[in-house]
């Protein structure tokens, strides 16, 4: 047991799991792991290689994280660099600690985007087995018909295959809200174009539990720690269900 670093209690109040005394119940209900082992009360960890979990999900307790929720305007470029010079998203947030975006959004696209410096959480949210959710309203031509959507929902072969089902809904005549866990390139405006209806914008509301509609175009604001915690939980859900499947 590590008898220097911090109390466990004390680390698991600052990532949003309640009051100490809450944490303390937490651990001596078995429902805290360090290293894969039960904690027990007056258990220290040292935050910079400990590994902690709650209920079997892990919690990003490493010193120095942030995690920055940003709506991306359009014509900005999800990426750290540009070498044409061209304004990106990292440029709208802090420079320091140094951030990367979670994921892209294409220039043209706007709406919700992570950046962080976690870069354990930021490689779950990628990698297409665990799958979080992503919402899109898309403005497409024409009207979509029935039979479009159903399409959507079915799945679309693209020219890198089929995609997954998504969940699909017309919210006005030219407007569809379209919810996907893969993460291809322009995947959504192709989805869109192969059923006809090719995208006017197209604008990202939701990254799992994430959403804030009060974020103005170019504006970003650092998650709370419950915020970071509900999305280690989808992130661990997500991941469950394609291993189920």
């Amino acid at each position: 047991m590590n008898q220097g670093g911090e109390r466990l209690q004390k680390v698991l109040a600052r990532h949003g799991f309640g009051s100490r005394r809450a944490c303390e119940e937490l651990i001596a209900s078995g429902r805290v792991t360090v290293d894969g082992d039960v904690a027990v009360l007056g258990r220290r960890v040292d935050v910079s290689c400990d590994e902690v979990a709650v209920d079997g999900v892990a919690v990003g307790v490493r010193p120095g994280l942030v995690h920055y929720l940003l709506n991306k305007p359009a014509g900005v470029i999800s990426t750290a660099d540009d070498t044409h010079g061209r304004r990106t998203v990292v440029d709208l947030v802090p420079s320091e600690p140094r951030v990367f975006p979670v994921g892209r959004l294409d220039a043209d696209t706007e709406g919700l985007l992570l950046l962080t410096n976690d870069g354990e959480m930021a490689h779950r949210l990628s990698h297409p087995s665990f799958g979080v959710d992503k919402e899109y309203l898309a403005q497409v031509q024409g009207s979509p018909s029935r039979a479009a959507v159903r399409r959507l929902r079915e799945g679309v072969t693209l020219d890198d295959g089929p995609t997954a089902p998504a969940r699909a809904n017309i919210v006005e005549a030219n407007l569809v809200k379209i919810v996907i866990h893969e993460g291809r390139n322009r995947q959504v405006r192709r989805m869109c174009e192969a059923v006809g209806h090719p995208v006017v914008r197209l604008v990202r509301t939701r990254i799992g539990p994430l959403v804030d509609r009060s974020l103005a175009p170019g504006e970003w604001r650092k998650l709370s720690a419950l915020e970071v915690r509900s999305l280690e939980v989808a992130v661990d859900s997500a991941g469950e269900q394609s291993r189920r499947a």
